[in-house]
């Protein structure tokens, strides 16, 4: 017989498939993460342009906007929508500070309650854990129609010409419920809260200082999406609010706005009563849109590292 020898593998190959098999698969090449920045980067001015448009057709004047349409930069400037928007007294000034007030407590107070009752469902050792689930549920298909929606706020809860009335029926959502219960379950092991139990922590301090850390991302995520609804909500102050003193920013604006529409249909019976061509109509519905859509643009980064992590909530399990 004769012996058959093998002969080692070059260092270089070794190397090669070596190099090969502990390569990450999601890294790319530089000029491809090159391509992929500008790529992104062409996307966001994409998307910030109509923000640009917007605000430079507020501060064109408004036979200008009427003449060229809408432009990158404005051939005659004019503050005549901003000065219109903020020329009705301390009314616009009072919405304002109501609607900030509205959704700071609103929000507060859903962050609070969605927290709270999401968590003991999420819990396997909860034996009502499927009952108040359904209840949630329920009420996320059916409801009591707008009819003993209003005789409940109006003449029970007695919401009516409050500040209350602009965010209370609205900081309470069953599907953030479901979302956070779904959040609890895939980010807080039952492990460390038996653990917990062990130290001798009770049920609110293991709330507070172990599951309250490990929810942030889905709790801002909550907290976001609610000041959004409550900032942006215009109805509960159409139904429940008659006093001018409580008005939103969103109602006021919807008034004005209407109060404009009007007078530009009637110009022909109001000669000599209201000089209507100096009246702004579309560059007053473009500042409109920055005032309102300005603070919650300025907000957003700060929520932006836990909204990216609550998006992903109940997709991976680790």
């Amino acid at each position: 017989m004769t012996d058959i020898t093998v002969k080692p593998a070059p260092r270089q190959v070794v190397n090669f498939f070596s190099r090969r098999k502990h390569r990450d698969v999601l890294a790319v090449s530089p000029r491809t993460n090159i391509a992929l920045n500008l790529l992104l980067a062409f996307f966001c001015i994409l998307t910030l342009i109509p923000i640009y448009v917007i605000f430079i057709s507020s501060i064109t004047s408004e036979a200008s906007l009427t003449a060229n349409g809408y432009r990158l930069w404005p051939e005659e400037f004019s503050g005549l929508a901003y000065r219109f928007l903020f020329s009705q007294g301390s009314i616009v000034m009072t919405a304002y500070k109501n609607t900030i007030i509205s959704t700071g407590l609103g929000t507060i107070l859903s962050v609070i309650m969605v927290g709270l009752y999401a968590y003991p469902l999420s819990r396997d050792n909860f034996k009502f854990g499927s009952f108040f689930t359904f209840f949630a549920f329920f009420t996320m298909l059916f409801s009591g129609g707008l009819v003993s929606y209003y005789m409940v706020t109006r003449q029970i809860l007695l919401l009516q010409n409050t500040i209350w009335a602009l965010f209370l029926p609205s900081a309470f959502s069953p599907f953030w419920v479901i979302v956070m219960r779904t959040f609890y379950k895939a980010n807080v092991p039952n492990e460390i809260i038996e653990a917990a139990r062990m130290d001798g922590a009770n049920e609110w301090r293991t709330y507070l200082q172990i599951v309250l850390p490990l929810s942030i991302p889905g709790l801002a995520t909550v907290a976001l999406f609610s000041a959004i609804g409550i900032w942006n909500n215009f109805f509960n102050c159409l139904l429940l609010v008659d006093d001018a003193q409580y008005y939103s920013l969103q109602f006021t604006i919807y008034t004005t706005l209407n109060n404009i529409r009007f007078l530009l249909e009637n110009a022909d019976k109001m000669q000599g009563l209201v000089n209507v061509s100096e009246l702004p109509s579309q560059t007053f519905r473009m500042a409109m849109a920055v005032v309102t859509v300005g603070p919650i643009i300025l907000a957003y980064p700060f929520f932006q590292r836990f909204f990216v992590k609550g998006l992903t909530i109940g997709a991976i399990k680790g």
